[in-house]
């Protein structure tokens, strides 16, 4: 620095602020949407396998749940570290010699069973994703982002641990369960609008025995999203339920296991017994 800028002070002043940038738009929080919500709601009521009607209704109701979420992670020491670790559990989950190697009993052998049984997989997930909102979007290299996909990523993880299976009724009590863990305005809307349906075919009292058991096992339950995951799958699946609090789903056990398939299609199947 030159002796004449330094005998003269206005050399270090600034023109004024400076202009904030511009946010992208990828990262603001989703505008709530309801009409979009409730026109791929009733495309998932004559489609049930439509998984990409179920994003899409995450993306109209979403609103700022996920930046609280990430918020709520990283104000704590351990969740700190996972946001600053932002292991992709998609990328975990994919692996499957890694994922072989669990033992039976473990988080991760109940894992594999449930994907192998059900023909799922991580990457099915993904693409339905994108369908809802683009791949720009969902894959951008950003904390909130990454937190965004945890959630969707290990979502046949929860299936595991809640015990909740990937029938239509399961699928009912698990978006309650998740709806008490994330306060996700789409996970409750797909949940009443589930009961609603079912209510009108005339067996509404079962499913929703079963769903309200389900939101309130999700408020006892330990924030799952702040658990490491990667680590989780090591432990055996007792063990894991007991110390997350995650209890038995009696009310959705005891419907039998044929009309838990399509709760909305459980009185005619009722009737014809």
């Amino acid at each position: 620095m030159t002796d004449a800028a330094l005998s003269n002070p206005t050399a270090f002043r600034t023109a004024g602020p400076a202009t904030p940038a511009a946010v992208d738009d990828r990262l603001k929080p989703l505008k709530i949407q309801p009409l979009r919500a409730l026109k791929a709601f009733r495309k998932l009521m004559r489609d049930k396998e439509d998984t990409a009607q179920v994003f899409e209704i995450m993306m109209a109701l979403n609103g700022k749940s996920t930046q609280r979420g990430y918020r709520r992670l990283i104000s704590t020491f351990s969740g700190g570290r996972l946001a600053y670790e932002r292991t992709e559990m998609a990328a975990v989950l994919s692996d499957r010699a890694y994922i072989a190697a669990f033992a039976p009993h473990t988080v991760g052998g109940a894992y594999r069973r449930f994907v192998h049984d059900e023909g799922l997989s991580a990457e099915g997930l993904i693409a339905e994703s994108r369908k809802a909102r683009g791949a720009d979007a969902t894959d951008i290299q950003h904390p909130v982002a990454w937190f965004g996909r945890r959630i969707r990523d290990t979502h046949d993880l929860w299936h595991v641990l809640t015990g909740y299976g990937r029938d239509g009724l399961g699928e009912l009590c698990l978006v309650a369960f998740s709806y008490a863990q994330t306060r996700s305005l789409g996970w409750a809307f797909i949940a009443i609008g589930g009961v609603i349906q079912a209510y009108r075919m005339g067996y509404g009292p079962q499913t929703a025995k079963a769903v309200w058991q389900a939101y309130r096992q999700g408020e006892k339950a330990a924030w799952l999203p702040g658990q490491d995951f990667a680590a989780l799958l090591s432990e055996p699946l007792e063990a894991a339920r007991a110390r997350l609090n995650i209890a038995l789903p009696t009310a959705y056990l005891a419907v039998p296991e044929e009309l838990r398939r399509d709760p909305l299609r459980m009185a005619p199947a009722a009737a014809a017994a």
